[in-house]
């Protein structure tokens, strides 16, 4: 890649998810020209074959525009409903005993089949049933293998298929169904960059996806489940990086719960260098109107405060009125939020302690020195992009620069804080490191004739994980005048 493209001046970033709305290659552009750094594509909706021309349409656009272009592949994972009812609908009546059976008669209103025998394994009295995502609310009073009875705590209607919420069960269920497999088997052959997994319950469950996987991209996992929760330290050992699912964590968990999860989440994340996205209702009215409430725009800039890697857009972008108006919106809102003279500060509430290895002392030291010398950037040469995941860890206060001879890490990393990936040629030794980093430092506007730079990489060149060299450099401003070679990695 020849062409070279200026960083974004934010430095956390912004996820678009595709749909009817915006899957045109027109569209992807014009997403990307609002603010879009990565892409989602929703495995729930839609064949496999509706998603080839969309990613194909990605990558045609990394082409144009010279800089790697993050592809995350959504995976729906199990999805637990009630069956149908002779009329089609009902109203469940509060006070009134309801009953969930095996039995795939239609239902009425005193009974309807619930075809998830695991529900069955693991029902409890007084646990709680989600129904019509958390309108209708029942409880467990008695249980059989292929029975259940429950009392209705807040009734309403209920249509055929409606969605159900367990809350208070581990379900003896596994994350990955059969059209997860096939999905994330199609999503690795087209070569997308992050799986993200849904319903995702015990780190059994990241193990299963990862052995799938099989290095060819990185794992994300949903935090949507009180039993994710519950054991969120182990589940962040066990994925490349996470997203706060606000919109199921919503209903199962009551709501005000929500806002200090969020916070957990990503302050979690942040301490093991885990990139965090909050997603779920962040521009939800901009789905059909073309301004956000005022409570929405304070939503998205609390996320940027707390120092997340990135915010999401699910239907504003996807199927909303104003796809491009809803990127364009939370770029804004990103901008003037990092403008702010306290962000540097606020970011920081959180304390990252590096581990006791060299790596994280260096990665430490380049944001310390950074500060110190009033750096324009810090640039780092990374081949597992390892590097520039404990360095983004510290969030420091100058743009990141990655060098990478691998394609695949160049875009992976594009949902790190901070992060402007570049794909070029390796380096063989200190003296071409040095000279590379001032060109590229250049080339892409991120430091000019008389700035400082800080370059961390590992010695010897092209091993993984063995960061051990910082090294601060003036730019003279005519590095790139002088220099008759090539950087592209073509």
């Amino acid at each position: 890649m020849t062409k070279a493209i200026s960083p974004r001046s934010r430095k956390v970033r912004v996820l678009a998810t595709l749909g009817p709305a915006s899957n045109s290659p027109e569209m992807i552009e014009r997403l990307f020209d609002a603010g879009a750094d990565a892409f989602r594509v929703n495995m729930s909706h839609g064949d496999q074959a509706s998603k080839v021309p969309v990613i194909q349409a990605i990558r045609s656009l990394e082409k144009k525009l010279g800089r790697p272009t993050t592809i995350l592949a959504d995976l729906q994972g199990p999805k637990l409903r009630v069956g149908k009812f002779a009329e089609g609908k009902v109203t469940l009546v509060t006070g009134h005993e309801f009953i969930l059976d095996r039995d795939p008669t239609p239902g009425d209103a005193t009974r309807v089949e619930l075809p998830h025998r695991e529900i069955f394994e693991a029902a409890e009295v007084g646990a709680r049933l989600l129904l019509d995502d958390g309108k209708l609310v029942l409880r467990v009073i008695s249980h059989a293998p292929d029975r259940m009875t429950t009392i209705v705590e807040v009734g309403g209607p209920l249509s055929n298929s409606k969605g159900l919420n367990v809350p208070d069960m581990v379900l003896p269920m596994a994350a990955l169904t059969e059209k997860d497999r096939s999905d994330l088997a199609f999503a690795v052959e087209q070569g997308v960059d992050w799986i993200a997994l849904s319903f995702v319950q015990r780190p059994e469950d990241l193990m299963e996806a990862r052995r799938l996987i099989g290095g060819k991209a990185a794992l994300l996992a949903k935090i949507e489940k009180p039993s994710a929760i519950a054991r969120l330290d182990e589940l962040l050992e066990q994925c490349d990086g996470v997203m706060v699912a606000r919109g199921d964590l919503g209903v199962e968990l009551p709501p005000q719960s929500v806002p200090p999860l969020q916070k957990r989440i990503v302050e979690s994340a942040r301490r093991l260098g885990r990139p965090v996205i909050v997603a779920t209702q962040m521009l939800e009215s901009m789905i059909t109107s073309p301004s956000p409430t005022r409570a929405e725009v304070s939503d998205v800039a609390t996320a940027v405060y707390d120092g997340a890697d990135a915010i999401m857009l699910s239907a504003e972008s996807a199927a909303g009125d104003w796809p491009v108006e809803s990127v364009a919106m939370m770029n804004s809102i990103a901008d003037a939020v990092e403008r702010d003279p306290t962000h540097g500060d606020r970011v920081h509430f959180t304390v990252t302690r590096p581990d006791p290895t060299t790596a994280d002392a260096l990665a430490e030291a380049a944001k310390n020195i950074a500060h110190t010398v009033s750096a324009a950037a810090i640039l780092c040469f990374t081949t597992s992009g390892s590097t520039a995941r404990r360095i983004a860890r510290e969030r420091p206060n100058v743009p990141i620069m990655v060098l990478t001879p691998k394609i695949e890490t160049a875009r992976r990393l594009g949902l790190l804080w901070g992060v402007h990936a570049v794909h070029t040629r390796d380096v063989g030794s200190f003296e071409e490191m040095v000279a590379k980093a001032k060109r590229m430092a250049l080339r892409h506007h991120i430091a000019a004739a008389g700035d400082r730079v800080i370059v961390c990489a590992g010695v010897p060149f092209g091993t993984p994980g063995s960061t051990n060299v910082l090294h601060v450099v003036r730019l003279l401003g005519d590095e790139l005048k002088t220099y008759k070679g090539s950087d592209s990695a073509g």
